[in-house]
């Protein structure tokens, strides 16, 4: 097979939540691999900071305010993408927030506050992807879920909710969407060694650490280069006859 399959060249991809951490690592990467690429946030600055940095490494990127969990925004970010570089190829669902909160604490605020931006968010970009992916030969959608999803952590009880709901709206997609060839994915990292949000390393206390080290058979945090390259895959023709799946992305701590 040729690794030709693995290039994004030619190709047009939105990833919400790149303005910084993780989902800028991701459309940092999926420029690399030849794309196109909209990055956004709720913060112009960060949504801009973002293309400006592709831009200035030779790519081809567009920053775009946009919040989520609005439906109209996310329609208007896929006509915006499509309006700039004339298609749209590849939509990753990224932006997240994480709430700690124990179980018998958490308020009704904070869940559906996560809901709305986690769940909600992930669903209207990736129909306003379809909308047009199902007019134009199909496409691939990309969600970045949790291990979260997979097995219980405390304290994060209405985030695990909301990834768990992530993963079930993949399957469902990837059923109903399959006929038109599009594609719906999710990748689901554990710990990793750069924070969900920022940019720079962050400390934990040792034994916490101490425990995640424990619990992930390879012994350590994840890079973020480990996530985006799953990103890429996803993203691209090598992943072509993949659908409805979520991978996790933690060392095998789901393992354990």
């Amino acid at each position: 097979m040729s690794l030709k399959r693995f290039s994004l060249e030619g190709k047009v991809a939105i990833v919400t939540g790149s303005g910084r951490g993780l989902g800028r690592a991701i459309a940092k990467g999926l420029a690399e691999a030849g794309a196109s690429v909209v990055t956004t946030s709720r913060t112009a600055a960060e949504a801009e900071s973002a293309a400006a940095e592709i831009k200035a490494a030779g790519g081809k990127a567009l920053g775009v305010t946009t919040d989520v969990s609005d439906p109209a925004a996310c329609e208007a970010l896929v006509q915006r993408a499509v309006a700039t570089f004339g298609r749209l190829d590849a939509m990753l669902c990224n932006a997240g927030i994480i709430l700690t909160n124990p179980a018998d604490q958490a308020t009704a605020q904070e869940l559906e506050q996560t809901l709305r931006i986690n769940v909600g968010g992930a669903m209207y970009c990736a129909q306003a992807a379809a909308k047009h992916m199902s007019a134009h030969g199909g496409g691939s959608i990309v969600m970045t879920s949790s291990n979260a999803s997979l097995v219980g952590f405390p304290d994060l009880l209405t985030y695990n909710i909301s990834k768990g709901g992530v993963d079930m709206m993949v399957k469902t997609m990837a059923i109903e969407w399959g006929p038109r060839n599009i594609r719906v994915n999710a990748f689901n990292p554990g710990y990793l060694e750069h924070s969900m949000s920022r940019s720079e390393t962050y400390d934990t206390d040792p034994k916490v650490e101490e425990a995640i080290l424990r619990m992930t058979p390879m012994a350590r945090r994840g890079k973020v280069d480990e996530v985006v390259g799953v990103a890429i895959f996803l993203a691209s023709d090598a992943s072509s006859f993949i659908t409805g799946t979520v991978l996790p992305v933690d060392g095998g701590w789901c393992a354990m």
